[in-house]
């Protein structure tokens, strides 16, 4: 590759050592998933979570490309509110090399922005996170049924996914045709109305200490806000990967733990990529948010 390489270092590493799982297992999978994951990262502004020392070590968050990385990694300045509007550096992960090289850093999950660069302003997705309180994952599977069964009766598609952890992602694919007004204004609403249908099982509560139920958090739907993207290892005791699913898999058999490294790979051998269709979004909000507003929906039962 000339002058496009990856030094790949301390493999031996022992990252999640009751698993048996060494860096050089988490490079091997990043190495493989690579045809399917990277069409989900590239031409997004990629914030770096870089561990030191492996998943169980101190971390810092990293948007600025940092010195260290290659001048062939491509880099997208993008004016940052929380820095006056000053530029900041992303870099892009457009392919499984500055993928690896990424790995190697210390970025064992992947976080990108729900837009991409030449349309930084329209993000092409809506991102719906299920996080419980003080109840279990069953009732998290509950409200994602509940939310799909809205989302249907919207007329909207929509894509699961598991977050390596206790929560949930439903996502909607959109065109680029959206602020993120629109989209944070569909979101709430959306969120409303669920929480008025879903009897007391999800909570609009806002502090974490008073909340009971499953909460559905749309603040991610924000410019210059990242989420993690499928497919991606989480840093976490169940060395647990964030996997789509089908929505015939949301159901009291569906357990996030068990979607691991090899796991995943096999799922995406048989099947490829079943989150695919946030690569296409088609999908305006117009009538969904006049629904919404006038009142004028129907939701149809979670069987």
């Amino acid at each position: 590759m000339g002058a496009r390489s990856v030094r790949l270092t301390r493999l031996d590493q022992a990252w999640w050592p009751t698993r048996g799982i060494r860096k050089a297992d988490v490079v091997a999978y990043y190495r493989q998933i690579a045809p399917v994951v990277v069409p989900h990262l590239r031409n997004r502004p990629f914030t770096m979570k870089r561990h030191f020392n492996g998943p169980r070590s101190p971390f810092e968050w990293i948007k600025d490309a940092p010195p260290e990385l290659p001048s062939w990694i491509r880099v997208s300045p993008q004016p940052a509110k929380s820095r006056g509007g000053a530029l900041v550096r992303y870099p892009l992960v457009n392919d499984e090399l500055a993928l690896l090289w990424m790995v190697d850093f210390g970025c064992i999950d992947l976080h990108v922005w729900t837009a991409r660069v030449d349309r930084p302003d329209r993000p092409d997705v809506v991102l719906f996170d299920l996080d419980p309180a003080g109840v279990p994952f069953g009732d998290v599977v509950r409200a994602a049924l509940e939310l799909r069964a809205l989302l249907d009766a919207l007329g909207l598609e929509s894509c699961p996914m598991t977050t390596g952890g206790d929560g949930l992602h439903v996502r909607v694919p959109i065109a680029r045709r959206h602020s993120y007004e629109e989209v944070r204004r569909f979101a709430g609403s959306v969120t409303r109305a669920l929480a008025v249908t879903s009897d007391g099982l999800v909570t609009l509560e806002r502090v974490r200490a008073r909340r009971h139920g499953v909460y559905v958090d749309t603040k991610m739907n924000g410019h210059g806000q990242q989420i993690v993207a499928p497919y991606s290892l989480r840093p976490l005791p169940s060395a647990a990967v964030a996997t789509p699913v089908r929505w015939e898999e949301v159901d009291e058999r569906l357990d996030p733990a068990r979607f691991g490294l090899e796991a995943v790979l096999q799922c995406v051998g048989r099947e490829r990529d079943v989150a695919a269709p946030l690569l296409h979004g088609r999908q305006r909000l117009g009538d969904a948010l006049r629904a919404l507003s006038g009142s004028r929906l129907s939701i149809a039962s979670s069987a």
